[in-house]
């Protein structure tokens, strides 16, 4: 049997009894860092070998994790914090299993998404999309795909957090509300409240989620529209043309010319 196992992704007192009785009974521990892993599990009196098994691995090891399986081992995996799967390795060990017809189980636990978006205080639907790629034509690609799905979650590295909420703002407007969180379930967890025109961190460190709220009735009304419906949208709300020039502008992150240039 198999069992992805969530572990905690900050406090170590946070995880399960199940989570604990599994891994003290797993012949084997399947773990992204064993160095970091060992922490936790030295905690907890689990004396089960540990392997490793990350991304840059996680293809190669499917099989000779299913070949244990299928010896009549107990099979634990987990990632360095949080649910395997969960932008960390495990899906593909998934889909191996499904494919094989092999048994596995889910073993249940925090996730740093769920935790942020109960944190935010906004509604449902939510999409989790974690990571961003790096290149801006990929992740215009993200973004189009999921801009009118509900919430929006992403995981971010302090490193690149400004710049991923500068990115969000240029695509989604900055009067959108967003939930900067930041270590969760840490000594030194915040949550902060605010909009993507107003959000920057100085020299943000820790691991990050950033939760953006849907888009508003507003927004939904003028996804889709042609640069002149979305300035008649304004002026038949009572803006001057001007300024309903100025509110599409702003709304498409673009110059006023531009949406000049696009009337004439």
């Amino acid at each position: 049997m198999i069992y992805f196992v969530a572990t905690p992704i900050g406090n170590l007192d946070e995880i399960t009894y199940r989570a604990v009785e599994i891994l003290k009974n797993s012949d084997v521990i399947f773990c992204e860092d064993t160095r970091h892993s060992s922490i936790l599990l030295n905690r907890l009196g689990v004396k089960a070998p540990l392997k490793s098994y990350h991304k840059f691995n996680e293809a190669k090891s499917c099989d000779f994790i299913l070949s244990l399986a299928r010896e009549g081992k107990t099979v634990s995996v987990i990632s360095d914090a949080g649910m395997p799967g969960i932008s960390d390795p495990g899906r593909t060990l998934v889909n191996a299993c499904i494919e094989a017809g092999e048994e596995y189980g889910v073993v249940s636990g925090a996730s740093a998404a769920i935790n942020a978006f109960v944190s935010s205080g906004f509604d449902t639907p939510f999409v989790f999309v974690g990571f961003l790629p790096e290149k801006n034509g990929d992740k215009d690609k993200v973004i189009e795909s999921v801009v009118s799905a509900g919430t929006l979650i992403f995981y971010s590295a302090p490193h690149d957090l400004n710049d991923t909420l500068d990115y969000l703002k240029s695509k989604l407007g900055e009067d959108r509300r967003v939930a900067i969180c930041k270590e969760l379930t840490k000594l030194h967890e915040t949550v902060i409240h605010t909009t993507l025109g107003q959000a920057y961190l100085d020299q943000p460190k820790g691991e990050f989620v950033i939760v953006v709220d849907k888009a508003s009735a507003n927004e939904n009304a003028l996804n889709g529209l042609t640069i002149e419906q979305h300035v008649e949208f304004y002026v038949d709300k009572g803006m001057s043309k001007m300024d309903a020039i100025k509110a599409t502008a702003k709304d498409l992150g673009v110059g006023k010319n531009e949406v000049y240039k696009a009337l004439l």
